[in-house]
């Protein structure tokens, strides 16, 4: 059997190329071919690295989620100021919109495009990175119902992707620093009596 060699700077090159390729044109509109084009990879060599379209994406989808998981535990396990490990996780979460942008336009415009048993995994660790989030807003607001914290999660990190889905004009600077308000906004976390949990409260200057 002839074994496959693998080179990783390669690979890391084919999925660039994925990443950009299929945030312009869409998963159903993007071959083999395109990627490795791109990519600077002639011929077959692409299946080298991967079998399928389906397999580069698996593999895009995989280094996206595992680094959120990765740094939302790094900020929440062992952390003794719970205030600084939730700008830590909102400063994540900033970063990966911002900073990664293609990668995570790619990831919620094509996860459905996925093997079925692929989606169910990534979808299950996606859950754990939100649990990082709902246990650290649980400390910091331990008098808070868990579904109202839950919800709170959820749309503090919705509210940090909505710029995804339209064309954003402002300086990278700018952005992220209204991004990181807005959570905050959302995650005032006022216990039901009306005291807040020491949260800083939103400032239209905000950077970091």
């Amino acid at each position: 059997m002839v074994q496959r060699t693998r080179d990783p700077a390669r690979k890391q090159k084919i999925l660039r190329a994925a990443a950009e390729l299929l945030a312009h044109n869409g998963f159903h509109a993007v071959s083999m071919a395109d990627i490795g084009e791109r990519a600077g990879i002639t011929g077959s060599a692409i299946y080298r690295h991967f079998d399928s379209k389906s397999a580069i994406l698996v593999a895009l989808f995989e280094r996206i989620i595992d680094d959120l998981l990765e740094d939302g535990r790094r900020s929440v396990e062992g952390a003794t100021d719970l205030e600084h490990a939730l700008e830590d996780l909102i400063a994540g979460q900033v970063d990966f919109v911002v900073g990664k942008r293609v990668l995570a336009q790619v990831y919620h415009n094509e996860i459905q495009n996925l093997p079925a048993d692929d989606q169910v995994r990534l979808r299950r660790k996606q859950r754990l990175y939100i649990e990082e989030w709902v246990h650290l807003l649980g400390e910091l607001a331990p008098d808070r119902d868990e579904n109202v914290v839950r919800t709170l999660a959820h749309t503090a990190i919705g509210a940090i992707q909505s710029v995804l889905f339209h064309q954003v004009l402002l300086p990278e600077a700018a952005l992220r620093g209204l991004l990181r308000d807005a959570a905050h906004a959302i995650l005032r976390l006022e216990s039901p009596d009306g005291s807040g949990t020491g949260t800083r409260p939103a400032t239209a200057s905000a950077g970091r």
